[in-house]
């Protein structure tokens, strides 16, 4: 018997079973993939992220670097993608490294409850038993009924990640981040992009300010940005695939990315086995330290209430797995970073202003543009702002919000803030460092203490 039996290899799934493995525990792990990291590291984070950079980079040259002109320089695709695939070898294989490395016993096939503490791996038929068990399948693309996915003309993002050729036109249906992500990468190999949304605007979730801004960049870049459509139908025709909308409006691509969002992955589980149910949205309900209704057994990242990242699992897997061995076990919610990986970026953490709206909570706003910074004038990278918001009265930080050049790395600082209960003053009054981007958000949290210095 293992004394933590994990279901799950993703970046919530192995970080639980590290982190178990370390505090003495016996661990086991289903994952049905052959390799180990889950969606995140497959198909998802690492390898968008990896042709975001070097899509980037190539984007740079074709529009001018700053003083310098290149002249007759060609894409070789081929070889982006196989830096892609590189990449995601590399971290796969670290974690096989670090299984190893703590004693994780690997079982490779689908896991299915036999009972609350039996799981049987469906392709061997063994059985595995565990004192404690902790669910983190993840997640799957979200397929509606009027969208004929045929994983060639009509594709998930991870069809859209190894496309063979540059499509002349590609129409992304979802203004979300994967989305957007991939729609920027293939927009600045050549492609004609279009991106459609249901809602009034893209990235619909974060700060409506952000998200008005990040329209409007993304289309002075040359995507087309089409909010408040409501797609009926796409279907492969042709060499191509067909998009019709509400109204009798029809449109036409090589290629076309459903990117509507993701769905929780727990078919095959067996939960009826166990006596659980899911919800209205297909997730495990689960209290404050991730416990499902049956105490022993646990469960954590896309499977579970909140948004679907890849950090957000990594911490609710460690916080479960300290609770199950110590009795204590949390996660601050609130400090949970989202960021997009566009260029410029796109982030935020903490409430939004629609948010402290509704729930009533006095706030005041302090804000910086990068077009005030000096590293971000010498960068060539004015684009953009950083907005702290803090409670009117206690000047406690509630979010922090930005778009700009590596503005996600520039919001780490802010998560911390919020982890630590950090008012706007503390955070305007902490050194930093000159020439940086971080002065932005220094100079943002006095703008809501009481005034920034340089604006």
């Amino acid at each position: 018997m293992y004394d933590l039996l994990v279901i799950g290899a993703g970046p919530g799934g192995y970080v639980a079973a590290i982190r178990a493995a370390q505090l003495g525990m016996k661990v086991g792990v289903v994952e049905k993939e052959k390799a180990l990291g889950g969606t995140c590291l497959r198909v998802g984070c690492i390898p968008s992220k990896a042709l975001l950079e070097t899509t980037e980079r190539i984007y740079e040259v074709k529009k001018g670097l700053l003083g310098l002109k290149v002249e007759g320089f060609s894409l070789d695709l081929e070889a982006l993608l196989a830096h892609k695939d590189k990449v995601v070898q590399a971290n796969t294989q670290g974690i096989e490294f670090l299984f190893k490395k703590n004693g994780i016993a690997r079982h490779q096939g689908t896991a299915r409850f036999l009972s609350e503490r039996k799981v049987e791996v469906v392709e061997t038929g063994e059985v595995l038993e565990g004192r404690y068990i902790l669910i983190a399948t993840g997640s799957a693309p979200l397929i509606p009924p009027w969208a004929e996915v045929d994983g060639e003309r009509v594709v998930t993002s991870t069809e859209a990640l190894s496309f063979p050729e540059v499509p002349q036109r590609l129409i992304v249906v979802g203004g979300g981040v994967i989305g957007l992500e991939l729609g920027v990468v293939w927009h600045r190999l050549g492609a004609k992009v279009t991106v459609l949304e249901y809602m009034d605007r893209i990235l619909p979730t974060m700060d409506a300010e952000l998200s008005r801004a990040a329209e409007r960049v993304f289309k002075k870049e040359g995507l087309e940005v089409r909010t408040g459509v409501r797609v009926t139908r796409v279907a492969p025709e042709g060499k191509g695939a067909r998009v019709e909308l509400a109204g009798g409006e029809v449109l036409e691509a090589d290629r076309v990315l459903v990117a509507v969002g993701r769905r929780p992955y727990t078919e095959g589980l067996g939960l009826e086995a166990i006596g659980l149910a899911t919800d209205e949205r297909g997730r495990i309900p689960v209290d404050e330290h991730l416990r499902t209704r049956v105490p022993h057994i646990y469960a954590i990242g896309d499977v579970v209430r909140g948004p679907m990242l890849a950090h957000k699992a990594s911490e609710e897997g460690i916080a479960a797995v300290e609770h199950m061995a110590t009795g204590v076990g949390h996660v601050d919610h609130l400090a949970i970073p989202s960021v997009v990986y566009t260029h410029p970026e796109v982030a935020g953490v903490g409430y939004t202003e629609e948010e402290l709206k509704a729930q009533g909570i006095p706030y005041k706003v302090g804000r910086f543009p990068y077009s005030a910074s000096g590293r971000a004038r010498a960068m060539g990278e004015t684009e953009g702002f950083v907005k702290v918001l803090a409670h009117r009265d206690t000047d406690r930080i509630l979010g922090v919000h930005g778009i700009g050049a590596r503005v996600g790395d520039v919001l780490a600082e802010a998560a911390l803030a919020l982890f630590f209960k950090a008012s706007a003053e503390d955070l305007g009054r902490a050194p930093h460092a000159h020439p940086s981007l971080s002065e932005i958000l220094k100079e943002a949290a006095l703008g809501a203490w009481e005034r920034p210095i340089h604006l």
